[in-house]
């Protein structure tokens, strides 16, 4: 049986400063990503490039982010994660000032892939969280982390457009450049060492076809990966189309103003730690299909309403609260699975995550020039429907599950409020549960109860 990596009396650790370091941190890690989006037209005119190289640096960005999370993330399983968290932000930190001094497009682009490459310290930093928090607190300490995410990414863009007024358009990623290199100290000095799981050597390129694996191995993995792509599709649809409609009649407004509104998805810092404390406390599935619901419904309204503002600010609340539950709930669940794998479950569910958002963008640029904000509406339904779909589906195959035991409808069987958790040791001559999130397992341990234990390793897991 293998044990968490961090004894259960050492959570006393996180504090509540050291968790909002580890929140600020993955805010200003994650936050280059998104400055060049509204300087595109003064990064050209200074740079002497053309508008399509400079639209490439948003390209730049999400490609190095998704090499990071397939490439580095894992790694955080294999060495000592306060070490490898470290040298991330200090590679970030580099590379925003690479970036920021760059003579021409090539430099900038290179610069800009190098950062988000590195940034992935973000992904690093909050299964870290997750490791050092006890059971019965780790939904809402990676609730608190990844709001840190969150509003990284939503402020990134006003604070790029604010500074560009006041140096140019470098004066963001110098001044971020040094904001990482500070955090590197802070972290290096405060974080407490969390080294890899005993037994869990392994080589490079072992480590990353066993990050693979996992998806092959852990049905509940796969499901909350798609499930997350999905939901991601379906809130990407409405990041990508809500500018071009605010930019029209009946609104016509400003590039600034556009801005402006998207920091309604603020609302999600709040969801994220009120969803976290009700996965603490077992309701893992309830915040999901709450998620899903609102998700779908938040789609109804905007497609009905999206002429009147005030119906259209509540779609968009509507649909940024439930991304973040869903998000939530799906990485309680998962991280939840194999603790000394949670890395790689990490890089795994995170890839699926961010691939759905992409093909969400996609599909939406698509959509836009042959029906406009009615048939985008559709389509964020539709994905959003998806959801709900896995989620029914996931209830009624655990249900299943429970009768075929002879566990009827046990306690929290019926409505499966319980995520799936750290199981205990099976007896001898008992299987282990073939899927944790099963009422079945979810009676033996239910999530944030305070077991210490991970399941039993699989045959031929490469965990």
């Amino acid at each position: 049986m293998t044990t968490d990596s961090v004894p259960r009396q050492e959570p006393a650790a996180l504090g509540r400063g050291l968790l909002l370091l580890m929140a600020t941190a993955t805010g200003l890690s994650v936050a280059g990503n998104y400055f060049a989006q509204p300087l595109l037209d003064l990064i050209g005119r200074d740079l002497h490039v053309g508008s399509t190289l400079a639209a490439l640096v948003v390209t730049a960005a999400q490609t190095g982010y998704a090499l990071g999370l397939i490439l580095l993330v894992p790694l955080g399983d294999v060495t000592d994660r306060r070490r490898l968290s470290v040298a991330l932000f200090v590679a970030t930190a580099a590379f925003l000032a690479l970036t920021a001094a760059a003579p021409n497009g090539p430099v900038l682009l290179a610069g800009t892939v190098l950062t988000a490459l590195a940034s992935v310290g973000a992904q690093v930093v909050v299964p870290y969280a997750a490791g050092l928090a006890a059971p019965e607190e780790r939904g809402r300490v990676v609730g608190v982390v990844m709001s840190g995410i969150l509003l990284g990414g939503l402020l990134a863009r006003t604070a790029s457009g604010a500074l560009s007024e006041l140096g140019g358009w470098r004066t963001i990623y110098w001044v971020n450049a040094l904001l990482m290199a500070g955090m590197a100290v802070l972290l290096h000095r405060h974080l407490p060492r969390l080294p890899a799981a005993p037994g869990t050597g392994m080589s490079y390129p072992a480590l990353l076809r066993s990050t693979v694996a996992l998806l092959r191995e852990e049905p509940v993995l796969r499901r909350r990966s798609v499930l997350g792509a999905l939901s991601l599709a379906s809130y990407s649809v409405q990041l990508t189309a809500l500018t071009f409609l605010l930019a029209r009649p009946p609104y016509g407004w400003s590039e600034s103003a556009i801005g402006l509104f998207g920091l309604l998805g603020a609302v999600g810092v709040v969801t994220m730690t009120f969803a976290g404390r009700l996965n603490d406390r077992g309701h893992v599935q309830a915040v999901t299909g709450a998620g899903v619901v609102l998700l779908t419904g938040s789609w109804v309204v905007l497609g009905v309403a999206g002429g009147s503002l005030p119906w259209l600010v509540v779609g968009i609340v509507g649909l940024n609260a439930a991304q973040q539950a869903v998000l939530i709930s799906n990485q309680a669940v998962v991280y939840a699975l194999r603790p000394e794998a949670r890395n790689r479950i990490n890089s795994a569910f995170m890839t699926s995550f961010f691939a759905g958002g992409a093909v969400g963008s996609a599909l939406t640029s698509v959509v836009w020039a042959r029906g406009g904000w009615p048939a985008v509406s559709a389509l964020g339904a539709v994905l959003a429907g998806g959801t709900v779909v896995l989620w029914l589906a996931e209830l009624v195959g655990a249900a299943r599950r429970a009768r075929g035991s002879g566990q009827g409808t046990a306690p929290g069987a019926p409505r499966s409020d319980h995520g799936p958790a750290p199981l205990s040791a099976p007896a001898p001559d008992q299987d282990p549960d073939p899927d944790p999130a099963s009422p079945a397992a979810a009676q033996r341990a239910p999530y944030g109860a305070g077991t210490t234990a991970s399941p039993p390793a699989r045959q031929g897991s490469a965990a």
